[in-house]
């Protein structure tokens, strides 16, 4: 039996893709249009901060502007009880996936690098930061492209990180200056990019 996202039933659950701190990741149908998609619902502790919210909206709008072939569509947030971003449906493995098979030929890497970079310029243009550049937040899709996932997530940990609570950070990736409390910028998203090709060389 299928699950219900959100008020009505434009939105059927059909399988969890992922869980982790910020939240979860569902495959739905979305009966309106008749297409598959992703559901990123935030997690309850983000959920329950109007501030955290607040960010996760605006930057879902941003994001929703950003027409870029390697970064993931948005196509709709819905506000509610749970929060939460409907985003394309993606099939292939992220890079963290593909990195457990050992270091990537340094074509592969610098390819993959290369369409990252192009995606976080799209973004970075408009004043989107990412915020937390990662394996796991890059998608190798089945058709041989690159996709940067979970833009705006982040972003709502940070503003909720505001209100005391501990600032999560993927510490491998983060640079120096975010791990000592300091402001986001384009320019943490590259040194995290850069960590990353690293990962892949090595």
């Amino acid at each position: 039996m299928q699950q219900q996202l959100g008020q009505g039933d434009r939105f059927q659950a059909v399988q969890r893709i992922d869980a982790g701190g910020m939240g979860e990741v569902w495959e739905a149908d979305d009966t309106l249009l008749g297409r598959r998609v992703a559901i990123k619902v935030l997690a309850e502790e983000l959920a329950g901060d109007p501030v955290a919210v607040r960010r996760f909206r605006r930057e879902a709008r941003a994001t929703a502007m950003l027409d870029h072939p390697n970064v993931v569509r948005v196509f709709d947030f819905v506000d509610g009880e749970a929060p939460f971003l409907v985003v394309e449906l993606l099939e292939g493995q992220t890079l963290a996936e593909r990195l457990r098979g050992g270091a990537l030929p340094p074509l592969e890497a610098a390819r993959i690098a290369a369409q990252v970079a192009d995606g976080l310029d799209a973004a970075h243009r408009i004043g989107i930061i990412h915020r937390d550049i990662k394996p796991g937040n890059v998608m190798l899709t089945a058709g041989g492209g690159v996709k940067v996932m979970d833009f705006g997530i982040a972003a709502a940990w940070e503003a909720h990180s505001t209100t005391g609570q501990q600032l999560l950070a993927t510490a491998a990736y983060a640079p120096p200056e975010r791990i000592a409390g300091g402001r986001a910028s384009p320019a943490g998203d590259l040194y995290s990019l850069g960590v990353v090709l690293y990962e892949m060389l090595t």
